[in-house]
């Protein structure tokens, strides 16, 4: 089973993630209600496409942009459409 844990907070656990470039992209319904709020920033990646991202809330913190996702993942990494991964202190393992 694979955690994402901050600020001693369990965010997301799941044994179905997807490994892409040493991230571990978890299956959304993976990440516990209401850790997630909506972000305005985005990025590129050439061959993923553009990502979205998450703030990330547990134990009365918030960490900005914590999270990010491909709402639309172009076909080379289509895998992760569905998914999101964690950065920005979040331990994953």
């Amino acid at each position: 089973m694979v955690k994402a844990i901050w600020n001693d907070v369990v965010i997301a656990e799941s044994d179905d993630t997807v490994v892409v470039e040493n991230n571990h992209y978890f299956p959304l319904a993976a990440v516990g209600a209401g850790i997630l709020s909506p972000s305005a920033t985005t990025s590129i990646c050439p061959w993923k496409g553009t990502a979205e991202y998450y703030s990330v809330t547990a134990g009365g913190k918030t960490n900005v942009d914590a999270a990010w996702y491909y709402a639309e993942p172009k076909t080379a990494a289509a895998e992760i459409k569905g998914r999101v991964a964690f950065w920005k202190g979040v331990k994953v393992g």
